[in-house]
Order: C-alpha cells, then structure tokens, then sequence
C-alpha cells in the first residue's frame, strides 16, 4: 500500500528561542537535517510539536517555513486537530492555503464525544477541505477511542486516507488494518517494527528527532524482507524509544537530546519542563546505544 504521508515521518518538535518565541528559521534547519538523514515525512503541530501551546498565528507561520524548506523533497502533514470541529475546520484551511501536503487530526477530547460526533467531526473536516486526511487515534490522551465501526465508516470518505495509530491494541489495528482500506501509521514508536509486520504503511516518529536513520533503518530491514535484522536493529533502538517516551514527555525529551546535538530545539513551554541534567544524561546513553556503530566481528 502507499505511503501517502511518508513512511518515516518525524513528528517535528517545534523550536524556540531561548525567550519562548517561535523559531522558523531554526525549525527549516531542522526539517532540513531530517529529511536529509532519510525522513520523507513531516509533521508539524502535533503532539510532540507542542500544538496545546502554540496560537493559529504561530502554526501557520511554522508550516509556511517547514514548507519552504523540504516542501518538494517530503510529505508535510500539518496537525489540525482540536476539540472544536469548527476551529479544527478553521485550522485545516489555513493549512490547506499554505500548501500542506495533508492533515493529522486527533480524535476530539476532553468533552469525550459519542462515536457518531466523533464520526461527524472527521466527517465535517474531509467535507471541508481537498486534502488527504489522518485520523489519530490516541485515547490514552484524547479519553476517546476510534471504535472499528466508526473508521470503518469513515474509511467510505475519498479524503480519509490514514490513520494515526496509538491505541496499543495490536489485535484491533490487525483487522482495521485489513479491513479498513486505509494506511496505518504507528504513533508509537516502540510498536513501529509490529505495526509494521502487520502491514502498517510507516511510522510518525517522535524518536526520529534524534535518530531518523535508526528509526528509518528497522523499516528498511523488514521491507527488504530481512526480519532477523529489522529485529536486531530495534533492539538496539528499544533502550532510546524507552528514554524518551517513558522518563518524560516526547517533546521534552527529544528536545533535550536536539540541544545536546547542536540542533534548533530551544526550550519547552509551560506547563512542561526542560529535561535536568539527570535526565539529558540518561538520554544521551540511550541515544549512543541506538546509533553506536555494532562491534566488528573476529
């Protein structure tokens, strides 16, 4: 099936400057160095993109620069998603006049919403705009799930192209994923390598901030029909996938290792905090596990 956000799509953190600002110049020189290091997939304005933090102003022009910087060599999704189906509608036009490739639309949340709103919302937004559409399937965030009736419904709309899935439910995805006609997406990175076994289309990584080519690496592996090795290769990203999705949020996490690196990153807003220097360490010791050169054999 085709890839119609990119397989190995980073969920692009937003950079700062070190007074909170935006930074669309530091945010090209990082959409550059990813795309250049094999992701074909951007998002902006997601989760890991500080989206809850960021104003319509601010998303507009971070796509614009993202856009002009990697728009012709990589997918460029922008994340839409919110729980007002008419501001996210307001937010998928806006994105569709800068010239996104697609939308990432999370499932609404906080005023948990029956399966039939849930289908009308994503139903209203692939009605309002020409662009491919990503459901997001998150419920331990949105308090919501993607029931398989309702994607399957959904699935019956031209522009309703993929899902998004971090729903941790690997017997579920494997129906959808056969039943649904739709491109699946791992959202989480430790399930990359299963999701994709099970025919998942690629992966919208937050670990690929740091490590796109390891991220990138165990797909490669298994396309090419070499599962002992994708099963090697993600075991020695497991230690990095842990670091930054179990000792604190993604983006705090990926950002601490970007700064690390020399890369445009800048702080986190409030309410998240910067990693310590406890933390950042443990990071750093994954990150040089993952991406080491394997000992030569003899």
């Amino acid at each position: 099936m085709p890839a119609p956000f990119g397989r190995v799509a980073a969920a692009l953190v937003t950079p700062f400057h070190p007074d909170g600002s935006l930074d669309p110049e530091g945010a090209q020189a990082l959409a550059v160095h990813l795309v250049d290091r094999g992701c074909d997939g951007l998002v902006v304005s997601g989760t890991t993109g500080e989206a809850s933090t960021t104003g319509d102003a601010e998303k507009e022009t971070l796509l614009r620069a993202v856009l002009e910087a990697v728009g012709d060599r990589a997918a460029v999704t922008a994340g839409i998603g919110s729980n007002d189906t008419r501001h996210t509608l307001e937010l998928a036009r806006t994105a569709e006049r800068a010239g996104a490739h697609g939308l990432l639309a999370v499932t609404p949340y906080y005023s948990r919403p029956t399966q039939e709103g849930v289908r009308r919302h994503f139903g209203a937004l692939a009605d309002g705009t020409g662009l491919p559409v990503m459901l997001y399937d998150i419920p331990g965030r949105t308090g919501t799930a993607l029931a398989r009736d309702t994607v399957l419904r959904l699935a019956e709309h031209p522009r309703i192209a993929a899902v998004k899935d971090a729903a941790y439910d690997l017997a579920a995805s494997a129906r959808l994923i056969a039943s649904s006609g739709l491109a699946y997406y791992s959202g989480a990175d430790e399930l990359n390598l299963p999701l994709y076994a099970l025919g998942a289309v690629g992966a919208v990584s937050t670990v690929a901030n740091a490590a796109p080519e390891a991220v990138g690496a165990v797909l490669d592996a298994h396309r090419r029909g070499d599962t002992a090795g994708a099963t090697a290769l993600n075991a020695r990203l497991l230690p990095l996938v842990e670091a930054m999705t179990t000792l604190a949020p993604g983006t705090v996490t990926a950002k601490a290792l970007l700064r690390h690196l020399g890369l445009p990153a800048g702080p986190v807003r409030l309410p998240l905090l910067d990693a310590d220097r406890a933390l950042t360490d443990a990071l750093v010791r994954g990150y040089l596990a993952a991406t080491a050169e394997p000992a030569a054999a003899g």
